[in-house]
């Protein structure tokens, strides 16, 4: 039996991030704050010389990540074996 190779933590971190930096989410709760920070009311800039970045922070924290990222390896990044290739309509019958 071959072992399969596991995608390393750092790589499902990163396409997490991209996933959050494109997110619906995010862009709403930056327009909704006027993209203007809730603690100290700076605004967002790309003045050159007065840029100012304004971040999303979750509130409750993430602090699960272990938890995450192995589901994501056991049902999302599994193994070929639990795997099948299926047509579109097949696959839009499961």
């Amino acid at each position: 039996m071959v072992k399969e190779p596991i995608t390393p933590r750092s790589q499902i971190i990163h396409a997490l991030r991209q996933l959050w930096l494109r997110s619906r989410e995010r862009a709403e709760c930056l327009k909704l704050a006027h993209y203007t920070c809730a603690k100290c009311q700076r605004k967002k800039s790309a003045k050159k010389g007065f840029e100012q970045k304004v971040e999303v922070h979750h509130r409750l924290g993430v602090e699960n990540w272990d938890e995450i990222i192995e589901c994501i390896r056991k049902n999302l990044l599994t193994t070929p074996d639990k795997l099948e290739a299926l047509c579109p309509e097949c696959h839009g019958e499961m």
